[in-house]
């Protein structure tokens, strides 16, 4: 059984690694992105900084889009792996992906809400987060089904432009845009509660360490 969980491995690395590490890659982006813009110390907007806020939201539908990837997993559990390389090897990597690119997608609008209260504007978080799912619903399908990249947006604007016009007076991609965003927003409620919850169990963890310690 140890020789075909390896050999397993090996063909997951073969087929699936690549493009599972560039997709983590391009997810990571937005999320480094969202610290320096939202958790920085400037308080100051400069060009620069408004530059790294477009390129931010050019790449975050690359966070969500990793559930997407979903597919790749399927097509594997229809090839003809065995039932213990399916459960042992491919389901726990590709489901680690999925969550690792979603908890990016996740912790860089909960950076972005923090700076909107920051900046004295809390009322906006909900909204912001609504149309922020609404643009990377847009996006995944871009990315989905007529393979554009971030990048696209820059390179290709025009062609972007016009067949993003062009599917959405289609019923059809908007049905699949509407039922990303309803995907995009209950995911993410959920994961985000579950993230402040455990940063708020850590944080309480180190308050009570600090205090401990102050009565040593």
């Amino acid at each position: 059984m140890e020789s075909t969980l390896v050999k397993a491995l090996e063909e997951f690395e073969q087929h699936y690694s690549g493009w599972i590490f560039w997709n983590l890659f391009l997810a990571f982006i937005p999320l480094a992105l969202s610290f320096w813009l939202f958790r920085g110390q400037s308080r100051s907007r400069s060009f620069l900084w408004w530059i790294g806020l477009i390129v931010f939201i050019a790449f975050l539908p690359n966070a969500p889009y990793m559930l997407t990837d979903v597919i790749h997993l399927i097509a594997a559990i229809r090839s003809d792996y065995s039932v213990w390389e399916i459960t042992l090897i491919f389901i726990p990597l590709h489901v680690s992906a999925i969550l690792c690119g979603f908890e990016a997608y996740v912790i860089s609008l909960i950076n972005q809400g923090h700076y909107l209260k920051q900046q004295g504007a809390g009322k906006f978080v909900v909204g912001s987060e609504l149309l922020v799912h609404a643009l990377c619903a847009v996006g995944i399908f871009l990315g989905r089904f007529l393979r554009f990249n971030s990048w696209d947006i820059v390179t290709n604007p025009d062609v972007v432009l016009f067949h993003t016009i062009d599917y959405l007076t289609d019923k059809r991609p908007l049905l699949v845009i509407g039922i990303t965003f309803v995907v995009l927003a209950v995911s993410y409620w959920i994961m985000k509660q579950l993230t402040l919850g455990v940063l708020l169990r850590i944080r309480y963890a180190s308050q009570r360490s600090a205090n401990q310690s102050k009565r040593k």
